[in-house]
């Protein structure tokens, strides 16, 4: 498969990992792309960890299971770090991107032995500064399109302005939340080591 990209989205129930996986999925299909965007589903309860994941290829994609060795890694909620190997697989020319405001220091060290890119990016400052309230999900999007270049910010923000209207086309009120949600995450995205 040409370029295929193997993404693994860590969260917690309630923060919208699989939404973004889901909205990933329809933002690279809308760009040409073949996709795949679905959660892996346990006893899930609202804060209990999710796990969800995309595929995105320029070639049909014909395999059909978890991925175990994701080129990238989205991290919702960084009181994961301790509990889920968050970097199982992860190849180390791919990288990782969190949700958080704890050191690199401190990050370094809870990530042991991973080697590849470590990105991070405040969502929930972003979130209450566009939204008015905590939504990761949508910061976290926009975090992992800017560093997977899975599509040009561009395409990306249009897509997504066709995608919210549709979306929340009896609520118009929230689109330009969102949308500022999305621009802050595409600017503010920090790349630590």
């Amino acid at each position: 498969m040409d370029n295929l990209i193997e993404i693994r989205w860590h969260g917690r129930g309630g923060q919208g990992a699989k939404t973004a996986s889901l909205l990933l999925a329809d933002a690279a299909f809308n760009t040409g792309k073949y996709i795949q965007g679905f959660p892996e589903y346990g006893p899930e309860r609202m804060g209990a960890p999710i796990t969800a994941y995309n595929r995105i290829s320029d070639t049909p994609i014909t395999v059909h299971s978890n991925i175990y060795e994701p080129d990238y890694v989205v991290v919702v909620d960084d009181s994961l770090l301790e509990s889920v190997n968050v970097t199982a697989g992860l190849k180390s020319e791919g990288a990782i991107v969190i949700n958080t405001t704890k050191s690199p220091e401190y990050l370094k060290s809870v990530l042991k032995d991973y080697t590849g890119s470590i990105y991070t990016i405040d969502a929930r400052k972003i979130s209450i500064e566009a939204m008015g309230k905590y939504f990761p999900n949508t910061p976290m999007l926009a975090a992992i399109v800017k560093v997977s270049k899975i599509m040009s910010d561009e395409a990306f923000l249009k897509d997504m302005e066709g995608s919210f209207k549709h979306k929340f086309a009896k609520k118009p009120d929230v689109i330009e939340g969102n949308m500022k949600a999305l621009e802050l995450a595409l600017n503010q995205i920090q790349k630590i080591n």
